[in-house]
C-alpha cells in the first residue's frame, strides 16, 4: 500500500545545517524510491502554529519509507542536520478507494 512521509519542521536553529541536510536528504529519498509531492513553507496555516518547512514524500509502502529513513544516505543527511532543526516525521498509509 502506498505510504506518505510527512516531515514538518517545528524549529530551525541553523540555516546552514538545514541547507546541507536538504542537499543530502533529497537524493537519499529519491534513491530509496521516494517521490516528492510537496515541499516548502506552508501557503496557509489554518490551525496550529507550525509555519515552517514541510515535506510530503510518496513511497510504495510504509516499510519502504522506514527503510529510507534508516538508509546510510539519509543517516548522513541527519548527521549533517544535527541539532540545526527540530522536526516531526510521520509515515501514513495511503487511503484505498
Amino acid at each position: 500500500m502506498t505510504a506518505y512521509w510527512i516531515n514538518t519542521f517545528t524549529a530551525i536553529h541553523d540555516e546552514a545545517r538545514l541547507a546541507r541536510y536538504v542537499e543530502l536528504a533529497g537524493p537519499a529519498m529519491r534513491a530509496a524510491g521516494g517521490v516528492f509531492l510537496a515541499r516548502g513553507n506552508p501557503v496557509h496555516v489554518l490551525e496550529g502554529s507550525a509555519a515552517l518547512r514541510t515535506t510530503v514524500i510518496r513511497f510504495d509502502s510504509a516499510d519502504a519509507a522506514v527503510a529510507a529513513y534508516r538508509s546510510p544516505a539519509y543517516q548522513e543527511a541527519l548527521a549533517a542536520l544535527g541539532d540545526g532543526a527540530e522536526r516531526d516525521i510521520r509515515i501514513l498509509d495511503g487511503v484505498e478507494d
